[in-house]
């Protein structure tokens, strides 16, 4: 936790472009009212330029933020922007946390928050997965199957380069983007981290019908908060893991050490997202 002086509040936020949207500032302003924390934590936009956020991470370290959370396009350049960081940060890529200090220090709280999410959905989410996707996203969901103990994983994009260079990388194997479903029956997690499904995207065109009984399915993606692939999930009985949990237990290591005080994940503070996300017609 950032020490103040004379009761002055702790500042943290969330920097991308754009960021209006981010559910972010309503978890942590939740915490920090359950915990009675004086701080703020903002939506800070800042263009896409490495230039411009360099400019300003430096302008909020002289405010005396404690610490800003980082969302797209600006996940490489937090790990570029500091020579401190977690091995997670560097094993994917990108970081999703910067605390400010004499020197600043990037973290990759992504992975944390995915493999929380499985973990509270399932005790034993099984050793075979499919990761639909090859962007950053998949980087670190691909390293949070493994910390869960996924031996046997696969990758499908829709351009196979970038699944074999994500494969080369993690010891993956390879599917065809147009053989997805034909390896449905022998994977205990089926992981989507593409855009598709998202509001405004197209839906994620998939047939379930051959997936493994009591497998688990997970989607990145919370507006809409149940994606078509969810749905579809649902309805052949399958358990399902939705954007939002992930968004919930990937804000817990950044309200602890910004904040400090507990930073608890339960049904409380996902009805309050909900609720937020109903007013903007995202769930």
């Amino acid at each position: 936790m950032v020490e103040k002086k004379n009761n002055t509040p702790i500042l943290a936020g969330v920097v991308g472009w754009p960021v209006g949207h981010s559910l972010s500032p309503l978890i942590h302003g939740t915490w920090a009212k359950r915990a009675g924390v004086n701080g703020y934590y903002i939506p800070v936009p800042v263009a896409p330029d490495y230039d411009d956020f360099a400019v300003a991470m430096d302008a909020l370290k002289t405010l005396g933020f404690a610490g800003v959370n980082i969302t797209i396009p600006h996940k490489e350049h937090a790990l570029r922007y500091t020579s401190e960081a977690s091995d997670a940060a560097r094993r994917a890529g990108a970081a999703n946390m910067l605390t400010f200090g004499e020197k600043s220090y990037a973290d990759n709280s992504d992975i944390t928050g995915f493999t929380e999410a499985v973990r509270a959905t399932s005790s034993a989410p099984g050793q075979s997965a499919l990761v639909l996707g090859a962007g950053g996203a998949a980087r670190g969901v691909v390293l949070a199957l493994q910390s869960l103990g996924f031996a046997d994983i696969a990758v499908a994009n829709r351009t196979r380069a970038k699944s074999e260079e994500l494969a080369k990388t993690f010891g993956l194997s390879v599917a065809d983007w147009e053989d997805r479903t034909k390896v449905l029956e022998n994977i205990d997690l089926l992981v989507n981290t593409t855009s598709l499904g998202m509001a405004g995207q197209p839906p994620l065109e998939i047939d379930l019908a051959d997936l493994k009984p009591g497998a688990l399915v997970a989607d990145i993606v919370y507006a809409p908060l149940e994606t078509p692939l969810l749905k579809a999930a649902k309805a052949s009985g399958h358990k399902t893991v939705d954007g939002l949990a992930m968004l919930m237990h990937q804000a817990v290591p950044g309200f602890k050490t910004w904040f400090g005080g507990e930073a608890v994940v339960d049904d409380a503070l996902r009805a309050v997202l909900v609720e937020d996300l109903n007013k903007r017609g995202g769930a």
